[in-house]
């Protein structure tokens, strides 16, 4: 049985002992979601802790924060996303093409963030992540991959250095309520269980709209790495040059699929 057929088969379950055992894999994704929305307030959360020194959490510690989750997200696509995606979707050419797109979205997407500027781009960027990556996961659970829970920790760990410099780029502001900030940061949490069940029940059904969206996401967060964490390709008011970082890992895919189609 292949990944397109185990929502099927899991839809066709009608005794009551085997619909029982379908529940499990649900509220196993439903409980991971939203274990892995929590981490963005439990980020912000450590991020409103007063005894630490502000000079050294400025600069070793939040830099730390930063380069751990760029080591996250990478390996989110190295190890599940891509590899995944690549597996539900059978067109190479379709493969490289929406790993291109979610590069070329976030691209456009803080483009437009800051031709508006918007004052917490970084707050925006971890809801543009954490949606698509939430419905991915439900879907992934739906079809039974293994690589599943895996996900779910990831996402977590990234969540947690997003939301502690998402509520760090909050606190600049000293017009602004933090409680009201870390209030809705937490109304983040039950948006992933949410966006896990829709994920669950559509993407289940149309996998390769599941392995798109896993392709998308990919190249959506190889972007955000090189913009926004990777001190060394950062160039203050400058969008395009991390761009060259998706299109130049894009490449090395297409080259990758064509050789073993």
């Amino acid at each position: 049985m292949g990944p397109a057929d185990a929502p099927k088969a899991r839809l066709n379950v009608t005794s009551g002992s085997k619909a029982s055992s379908r529940m499990t894999p649900f509220a196993s994704m439903l409980m991971l979601t939203a274990g892995a929305g929590a981490c963005i307030p439990a980020g912000a959360a450590v991020a409103r802790i007063h005894g630490l020194h502000p000079g050294w959490l400025e600069s070793e510690f939040r830099h730390f924060v930063m380069a751990f989750g760029g080591g996250v997200l990478v390996a989110a696509v190295a190890l599940v996303l891509l590899p995944q995606g690549v597996t539900l979707v059978a067109s190479p050419v379709l493969e490289f093409s929406m790993f291109l797109l979610g590069g070329v979205v976030l691209f456009a997407l803080e483009r437009l963030l800051a031709r508006r500027k918007v004052e917490s781009p970084l707050l925006i960027a971890t809801l543009l992540d954490y949606v698509p990556e939430s419905m991915a996961l439900g879907g992934a659970f739906a079809v039974g991959l293994k690589e599943a829970p895996l996900l779910a920790l990831l996402i977590g760990l990234q969540n947690l250095p997003e939301g502690f410099n998402a509520y760090r780029e909050l606190g600049r502001d000293r017009s602004a309520d933090h409680g009201r900030a870390l209030v809705g940061l937490a109304m983040l949490v039950p948006l992933g269980p949410v966006l896990g069940s829709l994920g669950w029940y559509f993407l289940s059904k149309y996998t390769p709209v599941l392995g798109a969206i896993m392709l998308a996401s990919s190249g959506g967060i190889l972007y955000l790495v090189f913009q926004d964490i990777a001190p060394q390709s950062r160039l203050k008011r400058h969008w395009f040059p991390p761009l060259g970082a998706v299109f130049g890992f894009g490449i090395a895919l297409l080259g990758q699929l064509l050789l073993e189609a």
